[in-house]
C-alpha cells in the first residue's frame, strides 16, 4: 500500500510537511512518530527532542486539535465544522470544541472574482452586471459573496468560489486519507473514531459543497416545496449564470432573524415570526423529507413584509420514511412518557448493533433515560423542551453505541439552533405544540390502510423469499459439508497490535545482531591489522566501528522514543 504516493509532487510534499510541523507544534509529536511520519520533522527538532516529545501543559487535547486545524486553513476548518455535528464519530468533547470554529478567512480581490466569473460563464462581467460591488459582504473558506445588479436591474448576490480552493482541498483530502490509513494501521485505538470513515464522509460532503450547481438544485427544490406557503420565500436562482464555481441568486432585502432591533424597527410581530420559522422547519423534516442543514441566523432573513427567507443551500439533509417514523415515535414517547415503545422501535429499525444483548440494552437504556429525563415527569406538555429532549436521547444513544443516522444528528443540531432563535423571538414559544400536528399526521399515516397494506405486502415478500431460498441454501451447505469445504472465519481482537510489536521487536533484534557483528569485525580487523592502517589502527576496522556506533545510537533513540526500555 503506497501511503506516501501523495508526496510525489512538490506541492503535496510541502503541504504534508506543513501539516506535520503544525501538529508537532501543538503537542502531537508522539502520534507523528507512531504513524511513521518522523521523516517530515526537521532534523534539528528531532535531535533536540531525543525521541521524547515534551507534554503540552494547559489546553486539552480537543482544544489543541481545534487550534491546529485553525492554523492549517480552510480544508481542516471545514472538516472540524462538519465533525462538530457528528459526536457519534468523534465523541462529545471533540464535537463541542469544534463547534467553536468559525470561518475567519480574508477575502480575495474583486479582480480575481470577476476573472473567475468571466471564465465560468464565458461573458464579460460588464455585460452581465450593471453594477458589481468590489467589497464582498461575506468571505468564507470556500467562497465569498458580492452584491451586484444584473443588466435588467435585478438585485442579486454573486457567490464566487475561492481561487485554487478545489485543488487545495483535493491535496488536503489525499493527505487526510493517507493519515487516516496510517492511524488505522499503526494506532489501533484510533479505530474507535473510525478515521477512514471520517475522511470519506468529509470528502463526500465537501465535494457537494464545492459544486454550486448542486446548491442551485437544492434551492430550486426548496422553492418548489414552499411555493404555496405565503410565510416562506426561497430566493430565485438564475440558471444561466450558475456554474460549478459561480452562483447568482436573487438578493433578499430584510434583516437577520436574530436582529431583534431590526425586526422591531420593521414593526413586525416576533411571536408570529417564531411560529412561521419553526413551522417551516417541521414541514421540511416531517413532511418534505428534505431540510436546510445549516440554519444559523446568518442564513435566515426576515423581509419587511414579515415573510421569512432562507439562503445558502450548500448543506442539506434528507429524511427517509424510517427516520420520519423515528422522529414521530420520539415525539409521541415524550407526550405519553412511554419509553418502552421508543426502545422497541430503535431495535426494530436496527439502530442497536447485533452484538449487543437486546434485553440488557433495553434495561440499561431505559434506566439511563429515566434517570436523565426524570425532571420532565412533573412538567406539562407546554413546559417540555423538545429540542433538549431530543438531544438527550441522542447522547444516550451514543453512550450505548447505537447506530445513529447522520441526518438524525444534523436534525438534532438544526433543532437546537432553531429553538434558541425561537426562544429569543418569543420566550414563551411552545416548541412541542408546533411539532404536534406534523407528528400526529405521520402517526395517522403509519396506521392508514394503505400503509398497513404496503407493510403487509413487504412482509409477505420477505416470507416468500425465505421459503424459496432456504432449500437452495441448505443444499449448498450440505454439499460443502460432504466435500469438507466448510470454512470458519475467526477475528482475533488486538492481533494487529501484537504483529506490529513483534515486527518492531524482530527489527531491533536484527539491528542488535548487525551492530554486534560490526563490532566483532572491527575488533578482528584491528587485531589482525587487516587493510591499510593509520598510526597502527586499521582503517577498515575504524569504519566498521563507526557504522556500529551510529546504528547503536539510532537503536537507543528508537527504544527511548517507544517508551519501552
Amino acid at each position: 500500500m503506497d501511503l506516501f504516493g501523495i508526496t510525489r509532487t512538490y506541492r503535496s510534499a510541502k503541504r504534508l510537511q506543513q501539516v506535520v510541523n503544525v501538529l508537532l507544534k501543538h503537542g502531537f509529536g508522539r502520534i507523528i512518530d507512531q504513524i511513521h511520519l518522523g521523516r517530515y520533522v526537521p532534523f534539528r527538532k528531532r535531535l533536540r527532542s531525543f525521541g521524547q516529545w515534551p507534554a503540552v501543559k494547559g489546553p486539552s487535547v480537543p482544544e489543541r486539535l481545534r487550534i491546529a486545524f485553525t492554523e492549517l486553513g480552510p480544508s481542516f476548518i471545514k472538516l472540524a465544522q462538519i465533525l462538530s455535528s457528528r459526536p457519534d464519530l468523534i465523541t462529545v468533547s471533540y464535537a463541542n470544541e469544534f463547534k467553536k470554529l468559525q470561518d475567519e478567512v480574508p477575502p480575495f480581490s474583486s479582480e480575481d472574482a470577476k476573472r473567475i466569473i468571466e471564465e465560468e460563464i464565458r461573458m464579460s462581467a460588464d455585460k452581465v452586471f450593471l453594477h458589481f460591488e468590489d467589497t464582498p459582504v461575506a468571505a468564507a473558506s470556500v467562497a465569498q459573496v458580492h452584491h451586484a445588479t444584473l443588466s435588467d436591474g435585478t438585485d442579486v448576490i454573486v457567490k464566487v468560489q475561492r481561487p485554487g480552493i478545489e485543488e487545495q482541498i483535493e491535496t488536503d483530502i489525499n493527505i487526510l486519507s493517507a493519515l487516516a490509513r496510517l492511524l488505522d494501521r499503526y494506532v489501533p485505538e484510533s479505530r474507535f473514531f473510525n478515521p477512514i470513515g471520517i475522511v470519506d464522509e468529509f470528502s463526500k460532503t465537501i465535494t457537494k459543497e464545492l459544486d454550486f450547481v448542486n446548491e442551485s438544485r437544492n434551492c430550486a427544490r426548496f422553492r418548489r416545496n414552499f411555493e404555496h406557503n405565503p410565510g416562506i420565500y426561497i430566493p430565485r436562482v438564475y440558471p444561466e449564470f450558475v456554474t460549478k464555481k459561480v452562483l447568482v441568486m436573487e438578493r433578499i432585502g430584510g434583516v437577520r432573524i436574530d436582529d431583534m432591533a431590526g425586526i422591531s424597527a420593521l414593526g413586525l410581530d416576533k411571536k408570529t415570526i417564531a411560529k412561521t420559522g419553526i413551522d417551516a422547519y417541521y414541514k421540511m423534516i416531517l413532511e418534505d423529507g428534505f431540510f436546510h442543514g445549516d440554519p444559523h441566523p446568518g442564513n435566515i432573513f426576515v423581509m419587511p413584509s414579515g415573510v421569512i427567507s432562507f439562503v445558502d443551500f450548500g448543506i442539506v439533509g434528507y429524511v427517509s420514511p424510517e427516520l420520519m417514523e423515528t422522529l414521530a415515535n420520539t415525539f409521541l414517547a415524550l407526550i405519553h412518557k412511554d419509553f418502552d415503545k421508543l426502545i422497541d422501535h430503535y431495535i426494530e429499525l436496527g439502530y442497536v448493533p447485533e452484538y449487543i444483548d437486546p434485553e440488557r440494552f433495553r434495561r440499561e437504556f431505559k434506566a439511563d433515560m429515566i434517570a436523565f429525563l426524570e425532571p420532565i415527569y412533573g412538567l406539562t406538555l407546554q413546559e417540555m423542551d423538545f429540542a433538549k429532549y431530543l438531544d438527550a436521547i441522542t447522547h444516550l444513544a451514543l453512550k450505548h453505541k447505537m447506530k445513529i443516522p447522520s441526518d438524525l444528528l444534523l436534525i438534532n443540531k438544526a433543532l437546537l439552533i432553531l429553538q434558541n432563535i425561537g426562544r429569543e423571538l418569543d420566550p414563551a414559544f411552545d416548541f412541542v405544540s408546533a411539532a404536534e400536528p406534523y407528528a400526529m399526521r405521520l402517526t395517522r399515516q403509519r396506521y392508514s390502510l394503505s400503509k398497513l397494506y404496503e407493510k403487509a405486502g413487504k412482509d409477505v415478500m420477505d416470507v416468500s423469499d425465505f421459503v424459496f431460498l432456504l432449500p437452495k441454501q441448505m443444499k449448498q451447505i450440505i454439499r460443502k459439508v460432504l466435500r469438507d469445504d466448510i470454512h470458519i472465519k475467526l477475528t482475533l481482537s488486538g492481533l494487529d497490535k501484537f504483529i506490529t510489536d513483534m515486527d518492531r521487536s524482530s527489527n531491533r533484534i536484527a539491528f542488535g545482531m548487525i551492530i554486534s557483528a560490526s563490532l566483532i569485525s572491527s575488533a578482528i580487523m584491528h587485531g589482525t591489522g587487516a587493510g591499510p592502517q593509520i598510526f597502527g589502527i586499521s582503517i577498515l576496522g575504524m569504519i566498521s566501528f563507526a557504522f556500529a556506533f551510529l546504528l547503536g545510537i539510532w537503536l537507543i533513540i528508537s527504544i527511548i522514543r517507544s517508551g519501552w526500555l
